[in-house]
């Protein structure tokens, strides 16, 4: 018989308390602690051990000492409770870790903060070099509006400035002349638009969708960057992750760099998260084509990855963004001075046609593969349930764990096509805590009813799992899209929004269990690692993290606090506090 079948038997004889125990002394024990397992029962255990990178044993005192030997690491938790280590199903690394690189660059809450920005760049800048601002995102301004052309001519007139929120942008006058964007301009891609003012026919400087027409060149930049700077600041983007108990991520859109970096780190034994990669595919172009580019996707090594890296799908977009009002809805938007909307038919970018969309879908399930796309407008979300149902009639897409990304704008029909189509959410409740108001403002309470329908998506039993889509900065509170899960938990438990003190439509607030299930074995399933890892069961690889309270018992508005005493991956301390 194989040696593991004498193994596994020797582990079962201990945990009964046979005297066999001594054989197979465990190399870590945890104990005198409330151990939230996160299982299909919820169970409470008091202790746990680990052998090599897999937790041997879970259970009371008594049966998980028995594994003690005489070089075990014993800790006493003194009744400090234990969960898995937290998951984040929507992270960019790439871009956050490398965002303040050449400089600092402030939190910006006002209009004013944003020229006062622009304006210090353009001191320490030449004449004719770019200034950007990214991911300012003008639901998040006190003014809740665009920075106007006039705005950032007078903050930096000799100066070309872009201030970009996603896939739209504002503009100023010396940008739109560099890129020979007037009056007369004609864009060969239906989804760009650039706003022209009612009355004298000029671009107001509000692009949509139109970034790529930006003639963008130097933007003073001095450091270089080495291979060796991106490496050490990804390690230390990865120990801030770690160090709020995150063992997991899922890059939602990566690239050839990207993977090459990460499998570096990897074989350097440097990698301290376990990465579930997407892989950024394009959205425009004939549909063989793009079918073709997602089964190349199939055919990279890393498709065949193990559990610390391993590309598990493809994203692409679908539709414009929530925060700068290009969304895809159902409904138009409406009139809007917050978004400077004047169509009242508009109803945001939808990027992909059905006739693209279907067979991209069908290329990705022949090929094994879990799609996604950025959908964050409910008829972004309906126009992929649509092609996930296309394809089914033909193959269950449900193997292949498809994906709906953002999904803020759901309707109680889309909640149902999802359950029964087997398709799973990748959900960021920081943006019902950062952008709630000013939806609200826009849209009224009513439209917003299945606005992150939490509550009906459990009900439903459609697997969500809660992410961050962090993309600047390093810190979980001062990141651009803040990435502390306890943050994210306590918005989803509560669903309050940052300025208001009326929750957004509470019905749908989950349950405690079910909150951290969406930071645990919900995105261990959308990394396709939940029979490896996401609870702690017995042969699960040993990742957990020992915290300072029980989030499922403590005080509701304490849960944001949670303190992080040490976080294990494959049963290695990667954050310990001193």
């Amino acid at each position: 018989m194989p040696i593991r079948f004498f193994f596994a038997l020797a582990v079962f004889l201990a945990a009964s308390g046979d005297s066999a125990s001594a054989a197979v002394p465990a190399d870590l024990i945890l104990h005198n602690g409330r151990i939230q397992t996160v299982d299909a029962r919820m169970s409470v255990a008091q202790a746990l051990a680990v052998t090599g990178d897999k937790l041997v044993a879970v259970g009371d005192d008594a049966a998980v000492l028995k594994f003690r030997g005489p070089n075990t690491e014993v800790i006493d938790l003194a009744g400090r409770t234990v969960i898995p280590g937290l998951i984040d199903s929507h992270v960019h690394p790439t871009s956050a870790s490398m965002h303040e690189f050449d400089h600092p660059i402030p939190e910006m809450n006002t209009i004013q903060d944003v020229l006062d920005y622009v304006a210090e760049r353009a001191r320490v800048l030449e004449d004719g070099e770019w200034i950007g601002i990214s991911q300012v995102f003008i639901t998040r301004l006190k003014e809740r509006r665009y920075p106007t052309k006039a705005e950032l001519d007078a903050a930096a007139p000799n100066n070309p400035v872009v201030f970009s929120t996603g896939p739209d942008s504002s503009v100023n006058s010396l940008a739109l002349k560099l890129s020979g964007i007037d009056k007369d301009f004609k864009s060969d891609d239906p989804a760009a638009k650039v706003e022209l003012d009612p009355k004298t026919g000029e671009p107001t400087g509000i692009l949509r969708s139109a970034g790529k027409f930006l003639k963008r060149g130097s933007s003073g930049k001095k450091r270089p960057v080495t291979q060796q700077d991106r490496d050490e600041r990804m390690q230390t983007l990865f120990a801030d992750y770690n160090k709020l108990g995150i063992t997991g991520i899922c890059d939602r859109s990566c690239g050839t760099d990207a993977l090459e970096q990460y499998r570096r780190l990897l074989e350097a034994d440097k990698l301290t998260v376990r990465i579930a990669a997407s892989r950024s595919v394009g959205n425009s172009g004939p549909a063989e084509k793009l079918a073709e580019n997602i089964r190349n996707v199939a055919r990279e090594p890393l498709a065949k990855g193990g559990p610390m890296l391993k590309i598990v799908g493809i994203k692409c977009f679908l539709d414009g963004g929530m925060l700068t009002g290009s969304a895809y809805m159902r409904e138009p938007w409406g009139v809007s001075s917050i978004y400077s909307i004047d169509d009242p038919a508009y109803r945001g970018l939808l990027y992909i046609p059905h006739e693209t969309l279907v067979p991209m879908v069908r290329a990705a399930v022949e090929s094994n593969l879990q799609f996604t796309a950025h959908s964050v407008g409910d008829g972004a979300v309906h126009a992929l349930l649509a092609a996930y149902e296309e394809v089914n009639k033909s193959q269950s897409v449900a193997p292949t764990r498809p994906c709906l990304t953002h999904s803020n704008f759901m309707s109680k029909e889309a909640v149902e096509q999802a359950a029964r189509l087997g398709v799973v959410c990748d959900i960021q409740p920081a943006w019902l805590w950062l952008d709630g108001e000013t939806l609200r403002a826009q849209f009224g309470d009513k439209r917003l009813r299945y606005f992150q329908p939490l509550k009906s998506l459990f009900a439903a039993g459609v697997t969500v799992g809660g992410g961050s889509d962090h993309m600047q900065k390093i810190g979980g509170l001062r990141s651009v899209n803040p990435y502390d899960p306890w943050l994210g938990m306590w918005i989803a438990m509560t669903r309050r929004t940052r300025d208001g003190s009326t929750p957004l439509h509470p019905e749908e607030t989950p349950s405690r269990a079910d909150v951290l299930r969406m930071y645990t074995t919900h995105n261990a399933r959308l990394m396709f690692l939940d029979d490896k890892v996401g609870s702690l069961e017995t042969g699960k690889l040993a990742d957990f993290i020992i915290i300072d309270r029980d989030p499922l018992s403590c005080p509701l508005d304490e849960l944001r606090a949670t303190k992080v005493y040490r976080t294990f991956l494959n049963g290695k301390a990667v954050y310990r506090v001193e």
